[in-house]
């Protein structure tokens, strides 16, 4: 596709899904386009200048990174492969695991290299050590078998992992995106998914009779003809027990989903069986409960990715739920995605 078919669709597809568009996301098609369709000048044969094999968009939360590279994935015509981070990494760590070799990471890139010429990679972060230690290594594996990768992430990469455990064994990890990637910051002054934000929402908030009320007789409007069902999830030997599953509609408190040790991989396979999800009782938000907070994140990334509606009861309105010191920056994309999620279309 031409780079004007390729603006005038992405233009479709804004007006189509009533986004705003503008030069700083053009600027970013373009750049993609050429990132997939390197057009080689004299000089860059005459110095043999390499393709760059990674694309790295980062901004901050709501600027359209993920609406984006939706919109351009989909126009690729190329054997390709699209997950959030966790879940890569989750298929990382169960494939060695199964494999039990030295050689596990490069089989692992081996397997991919078959299937696909591009990796889009949506909501990098690094918060473990576990991964921190092994990115080095696998990325610059893949680069060695030029697979081509897109990452989209609230952090530049200077910051990624910062503070860390054990962070200068990150640092080569840096270095090698650096050299092989493009570097493109996304940046708004609004956050688009803020611009309706006065439309109704399936929000119930503070905590009270009354609330309590709404979001039992929006939940019985839902489940009326339904049945209820007590539903078994196993996570690698791990049994999480749901009492109200009613034929893809689900009800937690936020203490079953949060204050439990799960995991991404737990709420992955909660978000399978998921159509509505309802969450009670999100408290607010500080530095006590900063392993509690840090679940929620990644469950509203997940839910968020697989596009699960969301109806919520909470302590105070999103714009007050307050946050843990540790990830003040990064809960601001989770309230941005809870507004969305919550939206009555």
């Amino acid at each position: 596709m031409s780079k004007k078919k390729l603006q005038n669709s992405f233009k479709e597809f804004c007006k189509k899904n009533s986004f705003e568009n503008n030069n700083h996301q053009i600027e970013v098609i373009n750049l993609l386009e050429k990132f997939i369709n390197p057009r080689k000048t004299f000089f860059d044969k005459f110095f043999k200048n390499k393709d760059k094999l990674c694309f790295y968009l980062h901004g901050n939360v709501g600027v359209g990174k993920t609406m984006i590279l939706n919109f351009f994935y989909d126009q690729l015509k190329i054997n390709k492969l699209r997950l959030h981070f966790n879940e890569f990494m989750i298929n990382f760590h169960d494939f060695r695991h199964d494999k039990e070799d030295d050689n596990s990471i490069r089989s692992f890139v081996k397997d991919l290299k078959k299937q696909y010429e591009l990796i889009y990679l949506d909501e990098f972060q690094v918060t473990n050590i576990v991964d921190a230690m092994i990115l080095g290594k696998l990325f610059e594996i893949i680069f060695s078998e030029n697979i081509k990768i897109i990452i989209t992430t609230n952090t530049k990469l200077s910051d990624l992992y910062k503070d860390g455990l054990q962070r200068e064994q990150f640092l080569p990890f840096i270095s090698i995106i650096k050299n092989y990637s493009i570097q493109k910051e996304l940046s708004l002054k609004d956050d688009y998914r803020l611009k309706d934000f006065n439309e109704e929402q399936r929000l119930y908030y503070p905590l009270n009779e009354s609330t309590l009320f709404m979001i039992n007789k929006d939940f019985r409007k839902l489940t009326r003809d339904k049945k209820k069902e007590i539903k078994k999830i196993n996570t690698k030997g791990r049994d999480f027990i749901i009492n109200n599953f009613y034929d893809g509609i689900l009800r937690f408190k936020f203490s079953d989903l949060c204050d439990k040790n799960l995991g991404a991989e737990d709420y992955i396979n909660i978000s399978n069986i998921s159509d509505h999800i309802f969450i009670e009782e999100i408290p607010i938000f500080n530095d006590d409960n900063s392993n509690q907070q840090l679940r929620f994140i990644t469950l509203i990334d997940i839910l968020y990715e697989k596009k699960i509606i969301l109806s919520i009861s909470l302590e105070n309105d999103l714009n007050n739920l307050g946050s843990s010191r540790k990830h003040m920056q990064t809960f601001k994309r989770t309230i941005s995605r809870l507004i969305e999620l919550t939206k009555k279309t």
